[in-house]
């Protein structure tokens, strides 16, 4: 690992020395030449992401138009950007965004065009394709296995290579600003918020793996964006859905957590995601770190010295709603923060800035010193002047090669009864997931397996029992599991699966951790995530016509915390 360590260091740096002029250092008077073209609306919308409806800028769908006239007061993606003037927009599916490579690539034309029409400013463009279980854009892409996926290759040259990849496929659409990586340490199990979505619970490696990826990105010439900081790795709850808090202490924040920040700014990241946990260690007023000047003045500017773009997580969490709507854009921006993002209420919270400023309660300086960091930004990833995208080039032999090669060095075993499956076999596949189970069956199919496919989900008992009745006339059962620990459901149907006495071979397809609520399974197989590249690999060691390289990227305990069942590195 050490000597790894070295050469992709040592990969990277010279990588990073040969990045093209467009991504140097913007000239200091070209920034203020900008700034002082801009009105103050103009500076203010440029502290904000959101996102749009439809799937064309100039024409939605009318339920799209509807759903911006409700949200912005006009109907169409331009007229949001020509109203409001906003610095960014972020892509998803449920917007309606994301149909298909050339749709995106046009909507991403049509944006920038009125981008340009209004200010002048180029748009950020960016979507959350971090991989594994939070991909927003599938096939024809060539989709990357996630980051735990990538840790347990054991090897950092995997993260560069596929975050080079997907940062090419994602600029081939317009989208130039990937909310990538997450260098979050997951050090705890029970982590709803990060779990396989970091590279593991180790701060070296989650730092090296990190710079790696953030290599790959700026190579790729694609803008990345480090979270969350200062660390979720701790949690168990995911502030999407309510409040996060970590009680550890300083000390442990800064020796666990930090870190791969810290290697990310070194790597040149030109954006950081500020979390909206609660540290009371770090601020002891209890605000969450997206709205505290102690964490992100105090700790991020000051401390490690980052002078790059902060962009808050999204402001419509739930972590956030007990603060009043008009003070929530206001604390971040004293707070230090450069980038709002998905306000619940986009008009009013651009207002409450305007009148703030108007007030005299926020500086205009305060608010230039935001904008010459999203300026300098957009200069040094080359936005000004960049043409239209033409017809996307995505998916290429090349670029599936790598992320398949990714996935297959990744599978992991921990326990191997009875594997491979015996050609013709007939074997039960079973469990969590519609679709992985779907492509599970598919796949072992295509490799001469005779397999059949019952899904149960988080099943009841008579779920359960149909299952069971399954087992018992098949050659084997292979069973996919996702965070048992939150579903007892799926601890059931294993644990009935395996009192037959019939092979059992049980596959988690989201976090390792798994096997520490059904030690006694005879075969269990790692994955790490879902997406149809990790679930064909997945098929290939079950079949045997792969290995299993793999090696844990964390340590596994029983589940009360206590003893070592799998140590880092694990595998076989």
């Amino acid at each position: 690992m050490l000597r790894r360590s070295v050469v992709v260091c040592s990969v990277v740096a010279l990588s990073l020395a040969g990045l093209p002029a467009a991504a140097s250092a913007a000239p200091a008077d070209q920034v203020e030449r900008l700034l002082a073209g801009m009105t103050l609306p103009e500076k203010v919308g440029q502290m904000f992401v959101g996102y749009v409806y439809g799937d064309n800028a100039t024409a939605p769908a009318p339920a799209d138009v509807a759903a911006n006239t409700t949200r912005y007061g006009v109907g169409t993606g331009a007229e949001v950007l020509r109203r409001y003037h906003l610095g960014g927009v972020i892509y998803f599916s449920w917007s309606h965004n994301l149909a298909a490579p050339a749709q995106v690539a046009t909507l991403s034309n049509q944006l920038q065009a009125a981008a340009r029409a209004d200010t002048g400013i180029p748009l950020q463009i960016s979507t959350d394709q971090e991989g594994g279980i939070v991909t927003r854009i599938g096939a024809p892409l060539a989709v990357s296995p996630g980051n735990m996926a990538i840790g347990a290759t054991q090897d950092p040259a995997a993260a560069l290579q596929a975050a080079r990849v997907s940062g090419q496929e994602l600029l081939a659409l317009g989208i130039n600003v990937v909310d990538a990586p997450v260098v979050d340490v997951n050090t705890n199990p029970r982590n709803a918020a990060d779990g396989p979505r970091a590279f593991g619970d180790r701060t070296a490696q989650v730092a090296l793996f990190g710079a790696a990826a953030v290599a790959g990105y700026r190579l790729a010439g694609i803008g990345a964006q480090a979270k969350h900081f200062p660390g979720l790795g701790d949690t168990t709850v995911n502030t999407d859905n309510g409040v996060a808090v970590t009680d550890e202490s300083r000390a442990q924040i800064m020796a666990t957590h930090v870190p791969p920040f810290r290697a990310a700014i070194a790597a040149g990241v030109p954006s950081i995601m500020a979390a909206h946990i609660v540290a009371p260690a770090l601020d002891p007023s209890g605000a969450p770190a997206s709205l505290s000047r102690p964490i992100v003045t105090g700790l991020l500017r000051e401390q490690l010295h980052y002078d790059g773009v902060v962009i808050t997580d999204a402001l419509d969490a739930a972590a956030l709603a007990d603060i009043p709507p008009d003070r929530i854009a206001l604390d971040a921006i004293n707070a230090g923060v450069d980038q709002l993002l998905m306000p619940a209420d986009p008009p009013a919270a651009i207002q409450a800035v305007l009148d703030a400023v108007a007030a005299g309660t926020l500086p205009t300086a305060r608010i230039d010193q935001s904008v010459r960091r999203i300026l300098r930004m957009k200069l040094e990833l080359g936005l000004f002047g960049r043409g239209d995208v033409p017809t996307p080039v995505i998916g290429t032999p090349e670029h599936l090669r790598t992320m398949s090669t990714i996935a297959a060095r990744s599978i992991t075993r921990l326990r191997g009864a009875g594997l491979p499956l015996a050609p013709g076999a007939h074997v039960l596949v079973t469990g969590w997931g519609v679709s992985t189970t779907q492509n599970l069956t598919d796949g072992l199919n295509a490799r001469g397996v005779a397999a059949t496919r019952l899904w149960t989900g988080s099943p009841s008992p008579a779920v359960i029992a149909q299952a069971v009745a399954a087992a018992g006339t098949a050659d084997a059962t292979v069973v996919t599991t996702n965070n048992v620990w939150s579903d007892p459901t799926q601890v059931a149907l294993v644990e009935a699966l395996l009192a037959t006495g019939r092979p059992v071979v049980v596959t988690s397809v989201g976090g390792p951790y798994d096997i520490a609520y059904f030690p006694q399974a005879p075969a269990y197989l790692a994955a790490y995530d879902y997406q149809p590249v990790s679930v064909t690999a997945l098929a290939d060691t079950l079949t045997g016509r792969a290995g299993s390289p793999g090696r844990l990227p964390v340590t596994i305990r029983t589940p009360d915390g206590g003893t070592v069942l799998y140590a880092f590195g694990s595998g076989s």
